[in-house]
């Protein structure tokens, strides 16, 4: 039987991606005995595992994934399934060193690069803002074509199973890209609330991060990626999901569709 290791296995795409494979998949968790920073239990964790989807919680913590990697594949992982980044293929970006680690490791492999989810307006960082009723952010009129992460995780449960992909690199994107004045507009209208978007100064967002406890390095990344936006990069549409699963990929309108905006996640903003 295959035995998959989901690392990340709470987070937005790794839980998804457990919840499609089932019975094969094995989430690896602090609650289970599993640290990615602490080496000496991965041999536990890695124990019967075929294949594994990687993912890196924190883009500062070094060359801990590239050498999980050697490991993984030393312990018998016959295949292995990357979440990326775009631009991960550059020399300096910190997600360059997985996907080196990744192509030469022996193993089928394959490379999933997607854009911004979408699942950031419902459950990443941009949640408590949407339900506070004003989303701040240093992105001006700039455009992303937001992927749903049901998309992200089908296509990696699809990597995990199917030697169709090994070798793939899939930038993944949603259909069009989406303004943030527009997405918050969407999320209104479904909601029935009043939601705004409000544009910020960049050096002001980062001053803004680092009061609220993020590290200096972080937030100076963070907001030079949502500059980029700002300034009309990021915004070119890719055909990952559709080479991968032969559809189109789910548009933002179907995720504010599907997605439970309850009156608990969005308080009355006039209050």
């Amino acid at each position: 039987m295959q035995t998959t290791l989901i690392l990340g296995g709470t987070g937005k795409t790794g839980h998804r991606v457990a919840r499609q494979l089932g019975a094969a998949a094995r989430v690896a968790s602090r609650t289970r005995g599993f640290d990615l920073a602490d080496p000496t239990t991965w041999p536990s964790t890695l124990d019967g595992v075929t294949a594994v989807y990687l993912v890196e919680p924190n883009l500062g913590a070094g060359d801990r994934l590239p050498r999980f990697v050697a490991e993984a594949v030393s312990a018998g992982a016959r295949r292995l399934v990357l979440l990326s980044a775009p631009r991960a293929g550059e020399a300096g970006h910190p997600l360059h060193a997985a996907e080196e680690a990744v192509r030469g490791c022996g193993a089928a492999w394959t490379i999933l690069r997607p854009n911004w989810f979408a699942q950031n307006f419902s459950e990443g960082p941009w949640a408590a803002a949407i339900r506070d009723g004003a989303l701040t952010l240093p992105t001006g009129e700039g455009r992303a074509p937001f992927v749903d992460a049901e998309d992200i995780a089908e296509v990696a449960a699809a990597a995990l199973t199917d030697d169709r992909h090994h070798g793939q690199v899939y930038e993944l994107t949603g259909p069009r890209a989406v303004g943030f004045a527009e997405a918050t507009a969407l999320i209104a209208r479904a909601t029935g609330r009043e939601i705004d978007y409000v544009d910020v100064d960049p050096e002001a967002f980062v001053e803004r991060q680092i009061r609220y406890g993020v590290p200096e390095h972080v937030a100076k990344l963070l907001t030079g990626l949502l500059v980029d936006l700002r300034d009309g990069r990021g915004a070119d549409l890719a055909d990952g999901v559709q080479r991968a699963l032969g559809r189109p990929p789910r548009s933002f309108e179907d995720f504010v569709a599907t997605t439970t905006w309850t009156k608990s996640e969005l308080p009355d903003v006039q209050q």
